[in-house]
């Protein structure tokens, strides 16, 4: 019996429903105190971005890292919960007619990089980036919001 693929909602609210995040624990190798997130704490961050800003992946772990009193947010972890909410929210849209509750496309990676695996492959990110008022432009094969540092959210 085949069987059937998980959707984006189910992938995140497993992820949700995973015991023991965030976990802080000592890593012997980087001699670090890491923090792993849970996926609820980063699609926090990323819905408090308002209109017109963005935020970096960068920024997430250094608030992460912060509110846990640890040296560095698992930046594997990170990235791959901030790409299942991605694509769940676009999902939940797409099943709702209307726009992403949580504004994923916000979320740039560092020095201000669209994010290819995104949904849409970046140009989702790039007409809802657009729309907002970023410029968008392309550095070889990267396309990289103009200025992005001038539109930063500062958390707090």
């Amino acid at each position: 019996m085949a069987r059937t693929k998980k959707t984006w909602q189910q992938k995140l609210a497993d992820a949700k429903a995973k015991p023991g995040l965030p976990k802080v624990f000592y890593c012997e190798k980087s001699r670090q105190r890491l923090v792993v997130p849970s996926p609820g704490e980063v699609e926090e961050i990323i819905a408090r971005v308002p209109r017109g800003r963005v935020i970096t992946i960068q920024q997430v772990g250094l608030r992460l890292k912060e509110v846990h009193g640890a040296d560095a947010a698992c930046p594997m972890t990170t990235g791959i919960f901030a790409w299942i909410i991605a694509n769940a929210a676009e999902e939940q849209a797409a099943a709702l007619g209307g726009k992403a509750a949580v504004p994923w496309w916000r979320l740039l990676k560092t020095g201000g990089e669209l994010n290819p695996k995104y949904p849409g492959g970046g140009l989702t990110q790039q007409e809802r980036l657009q729309a907002e008022g970023h410029r968008v432009i392309a550095k070889g094969k990267k396309l990289i919001v103009a200025d992005y540092e001038g539109s930063l959210y500062a958390m707090g």
